[in-house]
């Protein structure tokens, strides 16, 4: 299956990343190259773009859609929380932009074999981003307690009957190992009053996102990766998240607020002695949200989120004092 995917607010994230021709930019989830390629596009050969993803078949994809710009692009299999040591292995110690495109690929949803999507019914539970990863959706799904199940449903999958969800999830898997992801719809459906079902999107939507996040660890990923991220970026940088659900976006737009105003001293101190000094702003006050010529062209863009944060230009020189 060939890798096909759209590019989310293309337009948008390439604009707010500032580009130097001569700069140093990282794409963190490479995907299938688009927001890659653009950013080349627009390098001189004394740019360079490294590009990193734990999709197997998404470096494979991205290799073919960047050969023309070989001489300025580094391609490497990894999780983007690596994303200082990568850099490292590069000779890289600071970039001018950083690009994290979170969620799920169109082709990783499409090839019912990844086991992403709840559409297909004889699809393994699988849900690997990287699959050199052993655990798979299938064992998180017949191995974690219901309190555990409760808890993945209830704080990833926002859904209002986690607690019956995980019910009956081991209900089910009490009299047999639960293989498919056509079994597993099947049971949160039987888990939904009828009449819920009936409205809104599909019942087992949220509870797959949810084993999805949970076992790939896709939020305590972005929590840990986003300082190292900022730290690695060279006064002016820029780093530009898009993101596709509001647990996503929270902690995006938490960690860039905190960065612009760290300081914790009480309102009422007429002075900082805290310490905390400003890392830069947020660029985007507001998310940019897509257009809707965008969602009409591509629905899975309805639901995306970019934020900008650019690190402040005179940061070095008030370290060094």
């Amino acid at each position: 299956m060939e890798f096909k995917h759209k590019s989310v607010l293309l337009k948008e994230t390439i604009e707010y990343l500032n580009i130097r021709p001569d700069g140093i930019y990282v794409d963190g989830t490479l995907g299938g190259g688009g927001h890659a390629y653009e950013v080349c596009k627009r390098l001189s050969p004394k740019g360079r773009l490294v590009g990193i993803d734990q999709d197997e078949d998404a470096v494979k994809a991205a290799n073919r859609r960047l050969s023309e710009f070989e001489d300025r692009v580094q391609i490497i299999r990894s999780n983007y929380r690596q994303m200082r040591s990568v850099l490292e292995s590069c000779g890289i110690g600071q970039v001018d932009g950083i690009l994290l495109d979170l969620g799920v690929s169109s082709y990783q949803l499409d090839d019912p074999k990844r086991g992403f999507t709840y559409r297909v019914e004889e699809a393994p539970l699988d849900m690997r981003m990287d699959k050199r990863q052993q655990f798979t959706a299938g064992e998180l799904v017949n191995t974690y307690s219901e309190m555990e199940l409760y808890r993945v449903i209830r704080d990833y999958g926002e859904d209002k009957f986690a607690k019956n969800i995980a019910k009956h999830i081991v209900a089910a898997r009490a009299k047999k190992e639960i293989e498919t992801t056509g079994e597993l719809t099947e049971i949160i459906k039987g888990a939904i009053p009828a009449k819920v079902r009936m409205s809104g999107g599909h019942p087992a939507k949220r509870t797959f996102q949810a084993i999805r996040i949970e076992l790939n660890r896709e939020l305590e990923v972005l929590e840990e990766s986003l300082g190292d991220m900022t730290d690695m970026l060279s006064p002016g940088g820029r780093i530009c998240v898009i993101t596709f659900h509001s647990l996503e976006d929270r902690i995006v737009k938490n960690f860039f607020k905190k960065s612009e105003k760290p300081c914790t001293c009480p309102d009422d101190f007429p002075v900082c002695v805290c310490g905390k000094e400003s890392l830069g702003k947020a660029v985007t006050r507001k998310p940019v949200l897509p257009s809707e010529e965008e969602i009409e062209y591509n629905p899975r863009a309805k639901s995306a989120k970019l934020r900008v944060f650019e690190k402040r230009r005179d940061i070095r020189q008030k370290r060094l004092e």
